[in-house]
């Protein structure tokens, strides 16, 4: 996948800390994401405004609520709304054969990039997208965000209608990437009228032994790291 469109404006360093915060404050919030709210907090303050505040926004709100309230509203937010899955592939093909292919697709760019997943994770949720785009590869994980831009802006649009604490992440994540295409424009009023295809048949395609390359030795893996954000304080 190639590099397309013009670029955020933001640094390699900015992107990534602006990839990196949210790909942690998007995850399911617990003791160890609080533990982490100053590290990403010391980064975020010397980002522009446009994506930091609304970083800082929610980790204002992550220290002020009690965990188990945001645990609570997390889960029915994410797991229990259509249009507010984590998973960027389900916009776009739903629980149909057509998303297993598109799984596959996630999964060999990570393994190109020398990047494999533990067997739990699929490949396509978003903090996992933005992780690999932070410490991997900008230029691939830009291009994965900007294949399923539709579903990625109808995630946003859905999250600001509810009033949800984490809206604003996705407004810093949307602002790293150039603005929308009449195209693209066009595939989000489809989704939000039609919603994500319904069809279930599972994802086998994705699982399937075929289709699990192994040409990556454990030597030439990459391991994402643990938070370091560059420039922190």
């Amino acid at each position: 996948m190639t590099a397309r469109r013009a670029a955020s404006g933001l640094s390699p360093t900015q992107l990534t800390i602006v990839w990196q915060s949210a790909s942690l404050l998007l995850d399911y919030p617990d003791e160890a994401l609080l533990a982490r709210a100053e590290l990403i907090r010391s980064a975020a303050e010397g980002l522009p405004p446009t994506v930091g505040a609304p970083i800082l926004g929610f980790l204002g709100q992550l220290v002020s609520t009690p965990l188990p309230e945001l645990q609570a509203e997390y889960v029915e937010t994410f797991d229990n709304r259509r249009r507010c899955n984590l998973f960027l592939t389900y916009f776009a093909h739903g629980d149909t054969r057509k998303r297993g292919m598109a799984l596959l697709r996630f999964k060999q760019t990570y393994l190109g990039a020398g990047f494999e997943l533990d067997d739990g994770e699929l490949p396509d949720h978003l903090c996992v997208v933005l992780e690999f785009a932070a410490t991997v590869d900008h230029e691939l994980g830009r291009g994965l965000m900007l294949d399923h831009r539709a579903g990625l802006e109808l995630l946003r649009l859905s999250l600001r209608d509810l009033g949800s604490p984490w809206a604003g992440l996705l407004d810093a994540v949307t602002a790293t990437l150039p603005p929308l295409r009449g195209d693209e424009r066009d595939a989000v009023r489809r989704l939000a009228a039609e919603g994500p295809p319904e069809e279930e048949v599972g994802l086998a395609p994705f699982a399937a032994p075929q289709f699990s390359p192994g040409s990556v030795t454990a030597a030439e893996r990459t391991l994402l790291p643990m938070p370091s954000f560059p420039g922190a304080r």
